[in-house]
Parts: C-alpha cells; structure tokens; sequence
C-alpha cells in the first residue's frame, strides 16, 4: 500500500497519538512502514479508535503528559527520531471555557515542552506543529483567512493554539533556522470520519444519537465550517514534514481546508449524515440559553500549500460525509474496523491522494 516509500523506514514521533487523528496517522504511517514512537496520555473511554483498530499493538507507546518535559524528552532521545508531528492537545473548544489553566499549559506549556526535547535531539530534521484553523483573529468575514492575518483566537482553546503558533515562532527564529530543523505549523478545518467520539462535537454527536434511534440535536445549525475528512489533513501534515525534510525553504505556516464549496453550514452536514446514515433519522434544533461564543462564520484560504507543495484536497464533504459513516456503520455493526480504515487509505491515494 506504499505511496510513495518515503516513510517506508523512517522513525517517526507523535505527540497525541492514541487521539482520534492520531490514530488515523499512525495507521497510514504503520501502511507505509514507518517505525513509531507515540507519546500520549493513556487511553480513555474516548480513544475507541485507538483500540479499535489494534494501532495500539503495532506502535512503540510512551504514556505521559505533554506537561512532564522530563519524561517527554526522555522518550525522544531515546528514540531518536527523524520527524516529529506535534499533535497532543486540549482539543474541545468547550472544555477550554470550563478549564482553562489546563487548556493553556497543555496546548502553550506541551508546544515549549515538544520544541525544547526536539532542540536538545540532534537525529530530527522535520517538525510539523498541528495547530487549528481557530488560531485567526475572527471577525465574521466571508472569506478565506490567509496564512499572514492576524493570529487571536477569541476562546480559551483558540487562543493557547494561537499561542503555540508565536512559541513556534520564537523557537525557529531562535534556534531550528540556525541548526536546519525545517518547522512547519498546519491550521486544518473542521475535521471529521470515523472513530471520532468527542463530546461536543457535531458528527460524533450525529452518531450517538442515531445509533440510539434519537433525533439528533442541533445547536448552531447555521454556523459555517470548513469540512473535511481526516484522512485530508493528516496526509496534508505527512506531506508537509516529507517535503520539508528534502528542502528546509518549503517550511512555513499552512491553512489545510476543503475547497469553498465545501464550507457548509451545521444543518447541512447533519442532513447529509441523515442521509447517508438512512432509518428515517433526523435532527432537531435546540438553542442553549447560556451557550459559549462560537463564531458564525470560518473559512480558510489554502492557496499557499496548493501552490507551494501542490496539495489539493481529495474528498468533497459528500465523499467525506460517505466514508464517515461507512466507519461508523463498520463499529456499529461490529465489524472489521481495520480492514475498512486500510480500504479508506487505500481508496484515498486511489483518487489521488500523497503524503
């Protein structure tokens, strides 16, 4: 199933890896014959995919807090790997309003903690920082943020992840542009597929709901998001540490989001989940008295990575929407989890799609 034999053998180092899109990198990594290190908290009720797919069996682990610099630094000298992908986070933007302190020391203190272990290990020469497309400062336009806008996340999450950008920042001005670690930070849509089950989260919520025959609920049905599968932007973050690694100059900041027509509406990805998911499901809107900020509109402007490393999303929201389902369908059932996620790769670099 090797794309493009890249990784085929390359030692690579995840930060946040039995989460959901960890998970979903580390099983294209082990198709690809990558040697993993992964370095995450230990799994929870939340990391179904995790186990689900047995990627826990086949990857070195090290469970640890991305706060605890001693114990970080400690597995990555000890693995000494080639590329690093940063992804361990506090990832739920409604969790950051309830706890912040923790937010802001995992997502600020955990990027300081990843940057000063990779200063201190001299075998990485590739470093991809996943951030979010929530690191702009929003001020409701309806049209794409561009890479160089003004970075000022208005809640907690968006903020810290704002935060860990200008960390990144400082580190390679400071140090990775004189040692000739090519850095990169990738701020990615809204991603979705299988084996997300996040609380607070529309297309996970879209499952539980209807696995449970319940109408699913709706609270910001006209909230626009750029969409998309996560087998997308994961492959974009592997493309970009690839391209770095053969040429420092390619590194930089990149949006990684769906093409226009595929920033939808709330209401119109739960009408698709209905559709695809069949049994007469359907949803409801129900408006929360006291509910947090969210921003009404998001967009991201991608031509940077489209013209710089030629990266194009693969899967419309229809097909991502589809395969989404096909995965939840699979768990639902009982069926074979690893097989279909190696399907979905394997249909993904069919239709087009590199790392």
């Amino acid at each position: 199933m090797k794309n493009n034999g890249f990784y085929n053998g390359r030692k690579v180092f995840i930060t946040g890896h039995t989460g959901f899109k960890g998970s979903w990198i580390c099983k294209i990594l082990l198709e690809e014959g990558a040697q993993i290190c992964g370095y995450s908290l230990e799994p929870d009720s939340e990391n179904i995919l995790f186990s689900t797919s047995k990627i826990c069996n086949e990857v070195h682990n090290v469970f640890g807090d991305i706060r605890d610099y001693g114990r970080l630094s400690g597995a990555l000298s000890s693995f000494m790997p080639d590329v690093v992908i940063h992804m361990a986070a506090q990832p739920i933007v409604r969790e950051s309003y309830k706890n912040p302190l923790k937010t802001y020391s995992t997502n600020v203190i955990g990027t300081v903690n990843i940057l000063e272990a990779i200063r201190n290990c001299e075998s990485v020469r590739s470093v991809v920082n996943v951030t979010t497309d929530k690191v702009y400062k929003n001020i409701e336009q309806q049209k794409g943020y561009v890479e160089e806008d003004a970075l000022n996340g208005f809640d907690p999450y968006s903020n810290s992840k704002s935060c860990s950008e200008l960390v990144t920042s400082a580190y390679i001005n400071s140090y990775f542009d004189k040692e000739g670690v090519a850095v990169s930070t990738c701020r990615a849509g809204n991603v979705i597929g299988g084996g997300d089950f996040s609380k607070d989260r529309i297309v996970p919520d879209c499952y539980r709901f209807a696995s449970e025959n319940k109408k699913i609920i709706v609270r910001n049905p006209d909230s626009v998001r750029p969409y998309q599968h996560v087998i997308d932007p994961v492959a974009a973050y592997l493309l970009v540490a690839h391209k770095q690694y053969e040429d420092t100059s390619t590194a930089g900041a990149f949006n990684i989001g769906p093409d226009f027509m595929d920033n939808i509406k709330t209401k119109d990805i739960v009408t698709l989940f209905c559709s695809n998911w069949g049994e007469g499901v359907s949803w409801k809107v129900q408006k929360e008295a006291k509910a947090p900020h969210e921003a009404k509109y998001l967009y991201l402007d991608c031509k940077k990575i489209k013209k710089e490393l030629d990266w194009h999303p693969i899967w419309d929201i229809g097909t991502a929407i589809q395969k989404t389902v096909e995965w939840y369908k699979h768990y639902f059932f009982q069926n074979d989890i690893c097989r279909c996620m190696e399907n979905q790769i394997r249909c993904f670099y069919r239709d087009g799609g590199r790392i």
